[in-house]
């Protein structure tokens, strides 16, 4: 079957499409922030989560999000609102937040995640680091 000089741009386009639709499906990252310790004395709910905590090692919050980390972070720090006007920030980092934490998270990145691959990624990684003794958050 030959395909027409017609055929081939079409088929061009529709690849090029399907491609563009994929690389924006997946463009999901974890990120993890360090937050105060006064987060586990001045939030009930906190404590509540992390029943596990010593005290030792720190508290933090896991997140995942379409924007870049360093650009996710500033919008918690900063209580950025959507553009219907609702507030996207979390509280906790808002108010207790110090800073990323790519050493433990950056790996996770290298390849792109979709939406729900994201979501799990970061209930997983939350769940191991609350296992290795840290106080951690995530919705």
């Amino acid at each position: 079957m030959c395909l027409s000089p017609e055929d081939t741009s079409l088929v061009s386009l529709v690849y090029h499409v399907q491609s563009k639709e994929i690389s924006l499906r997946m463009k999901y990252q974890v990120y993890v922030v360090e937050l105060s310790k006064r987060v586990f004395t001045e939030n009930a709910k906190f404590r509540a989560a992390n029943p596990q905590y010593n005290g030792v090692i720190e508290c933090l919050y896991v997140g995942m999000s379409s924007k870049e980390p360093a650009e996710r972070y500033k919008q918690h720090k900063t209580g950025y609102k959507s553009k219907k006007g609702h507030n996207i920030s979390s509280w906790l980092v808002w108010k207790y937040g110090r800073y990323l934490r790519p050493s433990l998270y950056a790996y996770l990145n290298e390849k792109p995640m979709t939406r729900q691959e994201a979501l799990a990624m970061e209930e997983k990684l939350a769940l191991e680091l609350r296992r290795k003794g840290y106080a951690v958050w995530f919705n």
